[in-house]
């Protein structure tokens, strides 16, 4: 009997050997996966957002002043050069696709044709030859309508949702058809079709007609012109970075972890989307925009904050200051929990917006100054002059309800009021058709007032008068 029971024990002791090392390799194994799961969302998080696709259309002058001498050379001559050495430049660059619209040269002048502009190389990979060789072989013909040829360019970018949309206009003259380029330039700004063009002016200073249509260079001389090519183009493609610091009282950039919008200042369109964060270093860390846009930034705290007309300097860093000093509100119910899913408005200090809906038990996160609370409970409480202070946590308790059971002979008409100061605030109409209805109330006096359905005259009209005290029950009987 006693040999029977030993080895039932070394039967149970290797199966608990069994157990317990395969409770450790299923351990082993879940700690490897989680750490796994660290690891590839760690590479997620420092992978690099994808470069947008750049597309810059050049709109070139092909007009019939093209042909007048400048230093060395005739105009278009020179431009040729100067534009395929730039061409040749930009072999191989990666996310970059080229057009060319050339205007005046399909008409002779005179008679003026202000339809003259025409697409003659569009968008594609590996282009730069095909537009190269249509400069060599473009005559300048005809006028100059500059309007025309940037309204028409609006249909030379094909749909795209992440590309970056660029105008080149290239020209030694002035709208000469009667349109407004400026006008023009606005419109696509606005439509989200561009971005803010560049413009060339070749010969001498056009800038006064220009400087509303997009950032105008001077190309007075040849070696300017050329200079004003590689400027534009480092320009166009060149990334740049930004910081942005949300401020707390004391100026230092300690605050994080909150949503910022890029908004097109121009156009109002929605750029960029941003989580704040701080990077290894403790400083908020860096991230890359597009510099050829003005921003308004809106950093979606509680309330939210907003800093517009950003600008950014191409090829620097750019180090954006945003106030947005914080502190935290937490809202508590005393006692056992009798509510289910509280919830209290918050608004500014005797202000009437909404700024947000918090539950009970739920801590959040406000720009430091006063708030008034509604708690949304029977009665409805305000609470205000409340404080909130940077990096501090204001608690807010309200006392333990109480529940009243009111109890109804029949159907009928009724509702429950709050006395106070000798008057009756209505706070809840009755259900018609329950006879029983629990209600959670905090603590004060109150009246119930009901007429049955049936009843024919109104002085079968009941009242009954109570007092809620916290955490207690009290029963309220509707009976004759």
């Amino acid at each position: 009997m006693l040999w029977l029971n030993l080895k039932k024990l070394l039967e149970i002791t290797k199966l608990l050997n069994v157990f317990n090392l395969t409770k450790y390799f299923i351990l082993s194994i879940i700690i490897l996966l989680s750490f796994t799961q660290v690891l590839n969302a760690q590479r997620v998080r420092e992978q690099e957002m994808p470069e947008p696709k750049t597309r810059i259309l050049f709109v070139f002058d092909a007009s019939q002043s093209m042909f007048g001498r400048w230093q060395s050379d005739m105009r278009i001559n020179i431009a040729r050069r100067l534009l395929s050495n730039l061409l040749d430049s930009l072999r191989g660059v990666e996310n970059l696709e080229l057009a060319i619209r050339i205007y005046g040269h399909q008409k002779n002048f005179p008679p003026q044709d202000c339809d003259d502009t025409n697409l003659e190389v569009p968008f594609g990979p590996n282009n730069t030859e095909r537009i190269k060789s249509k400069l060599n072989h473009v005559v300048p013909r005809g006028t100059t309508p500059i309007a025309l040829s940037l309204e028409a360019a609006a249909n030379d970018f094909p749909p795209c949702s992440d590309c970056r949309n660029i105008i080149i206009l290239i020209t030694d003259g002035i709208e000469e058809c009667g349109g407004d380029p400026c006008a023009v330039s606005r419109a696509l700004q606005r439509s989200g079709i561009i971005l803010r063009p560049f413009v060339i002016g070749i010969g001498r200073d056009f800038s006064a007609d220009f400087e509303c249509v997009g950032d105008y260079y001077d190309a007075s001389s040849e070696q300017m012109f050329m200079d004003a090519l590689r400027v534009v183009i480092s320009q166009a493609l060149n990334n740049t970075t930004a910081q942005v610091n949300l401020l707390d009282i004391y100026g230092n950039p300690s605050e994080s972890n909150v949503n910022m919008s890029f908004y097109d200042n121009f156009s109002g369109i929605l750029k960029y989307n941003y989580v704040h964060t701080m990077n290894n270093r403790g400083v908020p860390d860096t991230i890359i925009i597009d510099h050829l846009a003005t921003y308004n930034i809106v950093v979606h705290t509680i309330p939210p904050v907003r800093k517009d007309s950003v600008r950014l300097v191409a090829g620097s860093h750019t180090v954006i200051g945003i106030d947005a000093p914080q502190g935290y509100l937490i809202l508590k119910a005393a006692g056992r929990p009798l509510y289910r899913d509280l919830q209290a408005i918050i608004r500014k200090n005797d202000q009437m917006e909404t700024l947000n809906t918090q539950l009970f038990g739920q801590t959040e996160k406000y720009i430091v100054g006063k708030y008034d609370i509604e708690v949304l409970c029977l009665p409805r409480l305000i609470i205000n002059d409340v404080e909130i202070s940077q990096s501090t946590t204001t608690t807010v308790e309200i006392p333990q309800p109480g529940i009243a059971v009111i109890q109804k002979p029949a159907a009928g008409f009724g509702s429950l009021y709050l006395e106070e100061r000798n008057e009756l605030k209505l706070i809840y109409n009755l259900q018609e058709s329950n006879l029983q209805e629990s209600i959670i109330l905090q603590p004060g006096k109150y009246k119930v007032i009901f007429r049955a359905k049936f009843a024919t005259r109104a002085l079968n009209t009941i009242e009954r008068s109570f007092i809620i005290e916290s955490g207690k029950t009290q029963n309220v009987r509707l009976f004759l």
